[in-house]
């Protein structure tokens, strides 16, 4: 395709799969542009707070609603219920708010100048202003922090978005700040044991269980115990691998974050600013490794699973984990509260079944078994099934060593260049000059996401633009593109497929000049002794095959490590609802006392924080499995 061959970003296909069941979320309507020339956002922000109190305290949920556009949205974690929730119009919102409100109030947070209200854009373009301002509230259960925009319908300003997310639960302090402790070995009441023997203690769990049980230490295990020692809730972590961190370490050798490093801090610890933007697996195992011992938070590694079965009349687990320690193996028996499964996005490894396998004379694996091409290996051929970040990554690793490389593309993949992530999807959000994290989380997760996909539209279609000499060369190569769901982009194919795409690090480049040859459309129909057969009927030889293939769902690895009887009870994992919220995920599973936790280092940063105050509300009391 030449420049002369039309409106590359028109022609691709929209890419509308996603996961069984996940709705496919709307697209929100912008509001009409209006003149705003000569209004102070601060006192427009002032006087619709105040309304909003005031029909608060007076319990008139019409009024709170009429404070609202006709297309707006209220979304809210954990501030009104104990669900995640989005609210599409404003009889919703008085729908929701008559049944039970916890909040109390709302107030401007104006702690930081940029937290107090300006005008800004609403949509991608800057064609609608509007008014954007933090706020902080009191529920009846605590307190927390939210992001709203105004705007302006028939002279008159109303909230177009709404977000509240509980942050605190009422009477419970993180010890951090002014709240920290005084330290080990000082005042009158020392203990007899330093603090290194406490602290070997504590992690043996001599003579003590703890209250919540996390399998899988990676960012969503280590998030969430971070979180939960703050709540002064005691869980440990057990993983197989032998130090925290190989789960990254272990991947193939040339994979590199394809985030930059402004989106991806851990809870109460960021990276620091001298920090590569884009960090190596080894790099970010080893400040995974750090980290848990900065938090001192709990670990049992070369720890796997035995057995587990819940008691619904005493509301607990009984888990027995079986620990190496040298060449010893232990038994131990649990008996927690809570189970998380914080074992990746997704499940099982997602690897076909193919008629021939067992005959292939070379190396086969899928990707997360691959561990690095051989080097010097010119005149050797490999194979890669699959086109999104993995299979790219592997390509490259065989290109760079000799090989003859082919890639498979079974369907069409999202790609968009680094640059354009940073400079067009991030900036100035998540950047050198952005807020703090938790300032841009609140924006990110605050924007409801039929706006957020209502923007992710406009800005891929800025992104296509600028990557158009790329996008060009690929499908010259034979490379099928798409923009993902309703044309949204990067984000949709992750929210609402977990993948389908590919972060440009380079690798593009190489298929456009042919150093990477491109095979799609079709499927491997049999593996023979020296290649792959294709439904199409070609034969294509090789010497090493990797199924890039993905995972499956979440669901599918809880059904295999706890049984069908949980495996039955919850829900699906991942996707979106009909209202445009994660299913399942950070949130009740459907089996008591069982949660999933995962995500990318953004999704894990936040959600924990909101996982760990459901577990602490129910250790405390606060809720109950049957009350929301």
């Amino acid at each position: 395709m030449g420049s002369n061959s039309g409106d590359l970003v028109d022609i691709l296909p929209a890419d509308e799969r996603r996961e069984p069941g996940s709705a496919n979320l709307k697209v929100a309507k912008y509001p009409a542009p209006a003149d705003i020339a000569g209004d102070d956002p601060a006192k427009e922000a002032e006087s619709i707070i105040a309304s909003l109190n005031q029909a608060l305290a007076a319990r008139d949920y019409n009024a709170v609603s009429q404070l609202f556009h006709d297309d707006s949205y209220w979304r809210d974690h954990l501030a009104l219920t104990w669900e995640f929730r989005t609210l599409d119009n404003p009889s919703k919102i008085a729908d929701l708010l008559s049944k039970e409100c916890r909040l109390v109030q709302v107030e401007l947070d104006t702690s930081a100048a940029h937290k107090a209200p300006q005008v800004a854009s609403i949509d991608a373009l800057g064609t609608v202003k509007g008014v954007v301002f933090f706020t902080t509230f009191t529920t009846t259960l605590g307190s927390g922090q939210g992001f709203v925009r105004l705007a302006k319908v028939g002279g008159k300003w109303k909230f177009y978005t709404f977000f509240t997310t509980l942050k605190k639960l009422k009477d419970v302090d993180e010890p951090r700040a002014a709240k920290r402790p005084v330290g080990h070995g000082h005042g009158p009441d020392k203990p007899e044991k330093n603090w290194k023997e406490l602290r070997d203690q504590e992690q043996s769990y001599e003579g003590s269980e703890p209250a919540v049980l996390i399998i899988g230490a990676g960012q969503g295990g280590l998030s969430l115990a971070a979180r939960l020692k703050m709540q002064n809730v005691d869980a440990l972590i057990v993983d197989r691998q032998k130090r925290v961190g190989d789960n990254w370490r272990n991947r193939y050798r040339r994979l590199v974050l394809h985030d930059p490093v402004w989106l991806d801090h851990l809870p109460y610890v960021n990276f620091p600013d001298h920090w590569p933007i884009y960090t190596p697996k080894d790099k970010l195992g080893d400040f995974f490794e750090a980290y848990v011992n900065l938090l001192e938070l709990n670990v049992w590694l070369e720890t796997e699973l035995v057995s587990s079965e819940w008691d619904d009349a005493k509301q607990q687990w009984t888990v027995t984990v079986e620990r190496t320690l040298g060449d010893q193996k232990t038994r131990r028996t649990f008996h927690p509260r809570h189970v998380v499964q914080a074992t990746g996005h997704s499940g099982k490894k997602n690897f076909p079944t193919i008629k021939g396998m067992e005959t292939f004379e070379g190396p086969l694996c899928h990707s997360s078994d691959f561990r690095g091409a051989a080097p010097n290996s010119q005149g050797k051929r490999a194979i890669v099934v699959g086109s999104c970040n993995s299979g790219h990554d592997i390509a490259q690793d065989f290109y760079d060593n000799g090989y003859d490389v082919m890639m498979v593309q079974r369907s069409s993949t999202l790609v968009v260049s680094t640059k354009n992530i940073s400079d067009i999807f991030l900036y100035p959000l998540y950047s050198e000059v952005g807020p703090p994290v938790e300032d841009a989380d609140m924006m990110f997760i605050g924007t409801p996401w039929p706006l957020h996909k209502a923007l992710n539209v406009e800005a891929t279609r800025i992104s296509f633009e600028a990557d158009r000499p790329m996008l060009e060369g690929l499908t010259k190569a034979g490379f099928k593109l798409d923009k993902g769901p309703d044309g949204a982009g990067l984000f949709y194919k992750y929210f609402q497929r977990g993948g389908g795409y590919y972060i440009d690090v380079g690798t593009s480049q190489v298929i456009a000049d042919g150093g990477i040859r491109m095979k799609s459309g079709t499927e491997p129909s049999e593996i023979t002794a020296r290649g792959i057969r294709f439904a199409d009927g070609e034969d294509l030889e090789a010497d090493e095959i990797v199924f890039a293939t993905g995972y499956q769902n979440m669901r599918t690895q809880a059904r295999a490590m706890f049984g069908d009887r949980l495996g039955d009870k919850v829900g699906d994992v991942w996707g979106l609802s009909e209202e445009g919220e994660f299913r399942t995920m950070w949130q009740r599973s459907g089996h008591p006392g069982f949660w999933f936790m995962g995500g990318n280092l953004v999704l894990c940063r936040y959600h924990s924080q909101l996982l760990a105050l459901q577990i602490k509300a129910l250790e405390e009391g606060i809720a109950t499995y049957d009350k929301v």
